[in-house]
């Protein structure tokens, strides 16, 4: 019983632990005011968020994918070749 015990408490635990990063890394992205999104750098697999074709982060179908992004800090992706700042029409 101490050891089914022991395993129960130490899953909880974690499961606590990893609720409380995921909760400061989302509060932590969205304070950051001096990123931009940039459109059509992103390397396949590597994009920030959803597209038109996929609703997963890192799920870009090939490299320079216009409708994927990259967060970067602001005035980057205007000196990228292929940067945009604007989403792609649907």
């Amino acid at each position: 019983m101490k050891n089914t015990n022991t395993i129960v408490t130490t899953a909880l635990a974690s499961l606590i632990a990893l609720g409380a990063v995921g909760l400061q890394t989302a509060s932590a992205a969205e304070d950051k005011k001096d990123v931009e999104k940039c459109y059509g750098v992103a390397k396949a697999g590597k994009n920030d968020c959803k597209t038109m074709n996929n609703a997963c982060a890192g799920h870009s179908m090939s490299d320079a994918q216009p409708d994927a992004f990259i967060a970067l800090p602001k005035g980057t992706c205007e000196r990228l070749t292929g940067g945009s700042l604007a989403a792609p029409a649907k």
